[in-house]
């Protein structure tokens, strides 16, 4: 059966007390410039008006689809749409983010016209009193292994699950994990490896929202060490399968430790996990030499690998860091 020029596109959104953002990120995918689309609004247990709110956008729009769930984090959200979802394609747009009138119509044209089965492109990571665009102008079509070497770079290409159209059928076998932060780093590379080819546009489309909640001071939890065990499944399966990626997997691993510990900086509960973020500091220390040799790594990971021989300095380092980022 041959494919139809405009193929059905489900987007799947995950829902979960944003009451103050649902609306803008709805209307942002309802006026896109490609139609055939449904919306699966996945309501995973909200506790505010954002499960009211999926239920009063169904009255106007008949592409909208929503699903109540008991609550069980993000993976389970996405899973839940991906079980009903009925488009040939699918893309994931969080629920606090949104993004451009054209972002469904770029991922899909580029698919279509160079032959490929996913499609990427850039976001902007929206702070509350700025907007960074990181877009290196890039358009390239990319097999597995390039696109892969792209990632544990941060070349742009990032492991979001969202910014990207997928084939739905890919699906299939792979799934988020559930009970599990940090769930795109334990999906996306597997998603990338089993398709043939990949396109590649830097063209900043989609708006990442960094919530004034997200960089004010709040509690650690073992939860944030998430993001190293799915850097370390990642990057074992990475290597073991092209070897001469192993470089970029050091340099990712060492980004998954760096990352944790910059959550730890901005938190309030120091005491309770210093422990932890000794460990992981030990780490960052005792590998740093290792990856500082690596021309490719970003300007940031060299700045901070720099930095990292004192346990006290570094934790005020990136304290500092992690504040002013989203200052003006």
């Amino acid at each position: 059966m041959a494919k139809v020029s405009n193929p059905l596109i489900s987007v799947v959104v995950p829902v979960y007390n944003v009451e103050q953002y649902l609306r803008r990120c709805v209307d942002s995918i309802l006026s896109q410039t490609y139609k055939n689309i449904e919306v699966i609004l996945v309501d995973d247990g909200s506790t505010d008006n954002s499960g009211k709110i999926c239920d009063e956008y169904t009255k106007n729009d008949k592409r909208i689809k929503v699903q109540h769930k008991d609550n069980g984090g993000l993976s389970s959200a996405r899973n839940a749409g991906i079980k009903t979802m009925n488009g040939e394609y699918v893309s994931f747009v969080d629920s606090d983010d949104w993004i451009e009138p054209n972002y469904l119509e770029v991922l899909h044209e580029n698919l279509k016209k160079n032959h490929c089965d996913i499609s990427m492109v850039k976001h902007f990571i929206d702070y509350p009193m700025k907007s960074i665009n990181a877009s290196s102008g890039r358009r390239v079509k990319l097999d597995p292994h390039n696109c892969l070497n792209m990632m544990l770079y941060s070349e742009d290409v990032d492991v979001s699950a969202w910014a990207k159209l997928y084939p739905t059928n890919i699906f299939n076998k792979i799934r988020f994990p559930e009970g599990r932060l940090f769930e795109d780093s334990a999906t996306t590379y597997k998603l990338i490896d089993c398709v043939r080819n990949i396109f590649l546009d830097s063209t900043p489309l989609y708006h990442y929202t960094i919530r004034d909640d997200s960089i004010t001071n709040k509690n650690f939890s073992m939860k944030d060490l998430d993001i190293i065990k799915s850097t370390k499944e990642m990057t074992n399966y990475i290597v073991k399968k092209y070897p001469d990626l192993e470089k970029g997997c050091t340099r990712r691993l060492m980004y998954s430790h760096l990352s944790a510990f910059r959550k730890y900086a901005i938190s309030k509960n120091h005491k309770k996990y210093e422990s932890e973020a000794r460990r992981i500091f030990e780490y960052i220390k005792k590998n740093r030499k290792k990856v500082l040799t690596d021309k490719r790594i970003p300007k940031r990971d060299r700045i901070a690998l720099e930095l990292a021989v004192n346990f006290r300095v570094f934790v005020v380092a990136n304290y500092f860091y992690e504040r002013m980022r989203g200052e003006k």
